[in-house]
């Protein structure tokens, strides 16, 4: 293993490469009661967190560690006691090293065997009070932050598109996105056939998604946006429509692109109850014909797009607010792929985590875009809820803890790690409580 750059995931990227660790954050681990009084005061009447594979089963299959038992239990009752629905993820980028270092992690097909019994042993455990279930949080970032790029665990890349020591960006990102359709679609059909019809619960499929809009009105522009759909939607989301990928896809990746078997492709086909997106931004398209072999391009240069993001620099933020994007999106799922059932799983404005509690520029994104997914929901879209992102500051996969989309400020010096609302946070908690709203929000099954 390397000591600069090598297939590590979020229990030991940070200790190897000698960034910030997760090891404490926040401390949600001690202080949940305390956390969710906070979100008992704010009015939310939904959590979204996710389950550590790390933690609950260290060695990734076989002994189950009974104190992620007794910590996610007390969590879960603690919510549902005080009236706060909680929606679970399986996966959020934290696979044990110990799969990575025994058979490269998601890039081998073993892979869905030891993701099933792990989402096994928390429907066992949790799914008798956890209604709402999410296997997979955001595989498509996951897959190009991971294994094109290189920029998030296990870090794998290869020139020119990344600078890691191992890695191929070519292939992988249609590999593992392959096994993470597979593994998705394994945990559904087993929560289908022995806990559903008792737990009466709903288990989904998320995805990160943006709203796209071509440079000008050329056809190439707007064939391009197509494209961008496709290649970052449509990748993961149409197996589960239609048992296949994209054709544009498989035009331009060719062989690259994973087959489904017969069996396969009727497992993926159907297995969601609701879609959960996490929508930020906009990203503008403009065609980029990509002449290279095939063999030689990445996902990008297979998608032939050329994105860019309209960066308000006067905010010091990575996002810019355009909040009619958020209800483009859901339109376009409403006409497109037939208008599934939606939660938004995360919205939000990223500032820098500098002590002030007067994030106005949140409060106007976060106002912006409740306004735009009314609007998208009075016309027809069948958006369940509504999550921002985040609560609390927390450890950024990007950013560590330097920026931060936290409603409630963490004192990370202080020894107690006290929590302080924001601006935004009393701006929301009045949002939900505001009478104005309520013939609005009742529209939701659960907001938070």
């Amino acid at each position: 293993m390397s000591d600069d750059c090598g297939p590590y995931h979020v229990q030991t990227y940070g200790h190897i490469r000698g960034h910030v660790t997760g090891d404490i954050a926040a401390d949600g681990y001690h202080k949940y009661k305390e956390d969710v009084k906070l979100m008992v005061e704010t009015g939310l009447e939904a959590y979204r967190f996710s389950i550590s594979w790390p933690r609950l089963i260290p060695n990734g299959r076989g002994d189950v560690n009974p104190k992620a038992v007794e910590y996610y239990n007390n969590l879960i009752d603690e919510l549902i006691g005080h009236g706060i629905q909680p929606h679970v993820t399986l996966f959020h980028y934290d696979l044990p090293q110990v799969l990575e270092d025994e058979y490269q992690g998601w890039l081998s097909p073993k892979i869905v065997d030891d993701f099933t019994s792990f989402a096994d042993v928390c429907f066992r455990e949790f799914g008798d009070r956890v209604s709402h279930w999410t296997p997979i949080n955001e595989p498509n970032v996951f897959v190009l932050g991971g294994y094109d790029l290189g920029w998030f665990v296990p870090q794998h890349c290869s020139r020119p598109f990344g600078n890691c020591s191992l890695g191929n960006s070519v292939i992988e990102p249609y590999i593992v996105a392959h096994h993470c359709l597979l593994a998705h679609s394994s945990a559904v059909s087993l929560y289908r056939k022995k806990y559903q019809f008792k737990q009466h619960g709903f288990i989904g499929f998320n995805l990160f998604v943006y709203h796209f809009v071509p440079v000008t009105n050329s056809t190439e522009d707007i064939a391009a946006t197509k494209r961008a759909q496709d290649f970052y939607t449509g990748w993961l989301l149409e197996p589960l429509l239609y048992g296949e990928y994209p054709e544009s896809m498989r035009n331009s990746a060719g062989t690259k692109l994973p087959e489904f078997s017969v069996n396969q492709s009727k497992e993926v086909k159907g297995s969601f109850d609701f879609i959960g997106l996490n929508y930020y931004a906009v990203l503008y398209v403009r065609n980029d014909p990509n002449n290279q072999d095939l063999n030689q391009r990445d996902f990008k240069g297979d998608m032939g797009a050329e994105l860019r993001g309209a960066v308000d620099e006067s905010a010091d933020s990575m996002i810019t607010i355009d909040a009619n994007g958020l209800q483009g999106v859901l339109n376009y799922f409403k006409l497109v792929y037939g208008n599934p059932p939606i939660y938004i799983h995360e919205n939000g404005y990223v500032l820098p985590r500098n002590g002030s509690h007067d994030d106005i520029l949140r409060i106007k994104y976060l106002s912006e875009h409740l306004h735009n997914l009314f609007k998208a929901i009075r016309n027809g879209s069948n958006v369940l809820g509504y999550f921002t992102w985040s609560f609390m500051d927390l450890l950024e996969m990007y950013g560590g803890f330097d920026n931060t989309y936290g409603l409630f400020f963490v004192d990370f010096e202080s020894k107690d790690l006290r929590r302080h609302p924001r601006q935004s946070a009393i701006w929301y908690s009045n949002f939900i409580r505001n009478k104005r709203n309520a013939t609005q929000l009742q529209q939701f099954r659960s907001i938070l």
